[in-house]
């Protein structure tokens, strides 16, 4: 009997990973949807933005790829030559896979952390490689300060000489406290985003909450100026909600 319930928890535990995937991914959708982080205007920049900066033949890696829908849709009609995505979700890399699969491409995924581009991440998955253009969308303001210094060190040393980070993320306007941000983005959550249900919104109220750690624009700057990064340009900025960017640090 006790060898039963034990199963019965193991499969129970082995199934609630993929239905919290599920369920933040069916609230990520309604945000998607509503376009409230403006994925779309984004990636239609970076679109243009990658079509014109590079003529030739580019290689590009994408730290916290997620499914990659907008990334393949933003590559279309590209030069990429070749994509490399790493995620932790695996639930989201089978889904990237799927997604990618429109771009005539070398397309590679990797299961791993980034936040903490180990040893073990980069000997085994990167080492070997030197991109064009890597890109971080919506995941470096889950980093504390000291971790975000640390990985725009190292990303330095993956990108070839010439190369861009891409940065696309939350940011705090210049006189704002994490508090004050953190007020303005449930605000503006509740205000735009109307079909949130109650329980959508305490999840992704916990979620910033506990999670989110969001910088200005020039503390992220300062940062990549001091890690030897020679150029800085925001493309696009949220003129309503003035929380998301798209930033493009030169090598």
């Amino acid at each position: 009997m006790s060898g039963n319930r034990q199963l019965q928890t193991t499969e129970e535990e082995s199934l609630r990973p993929q239905e919290l995937f599920n369920e933040q991914w069916k609230v990520y959708q309604k945000l998607l949807n509503e376009n409230f982080m403006k994925h779309r205007d984004i990636y239609n920049i970076l679109h243009n933005f990658l079509i014109n900066y590079f003529p030739q033949a580019f290689k590009m890696l994408d730290f916290g790829c997620g499914d990659a829908s907008f990334t393949a849709q933003a590559l279309l009609n590209t030069n990429i030559a070749a994509y490399k995505g790493v995620d932790l979700s695996t639930q989201a890399l089978e889904i990237a896979k799927e997604n990618m699969a429109i771009i005539p491409c070398e397309s590679t995924f990797i299961q791993g952390d980034f936040s903490k581009l180990d040893s073990e991440l980069i000997n085994h998955h990167i080492q070997e490689d030197k991109f064009d253009v890597i890109l971080i969308s919506f995941a470096l303001h889950h980093f504390q300060l000291e971790q975000k210094e640390d990985f725009i060190s190292q990303l330095k040393h993956l990108l070839k000489a010439g190369g861009v980070f891409i940065l696309i993320d939350v940011f705090r306007r210049e006189e704002e406290d994490r508090e004050t941000y953190l007020t303005r983005y449930r605000d503006n959550l509740a205000k735009y985003c109307s079909t949130l249900t109650a329980q959508d919104y305490s999840m992704i109220e916990n979620h910033i909450s506990s999670c989110d750690f969001p910088e200005t624009q020039q503390t992220l700057y300062e940062i990549s100026q001091k890690q030897g990064f020679n150029k800085f340009e925001c493309l696009y900025r949220d003129d309503n909600f003035d929380a998301s960017r798209l930033l493009c640090i030169y090598k």
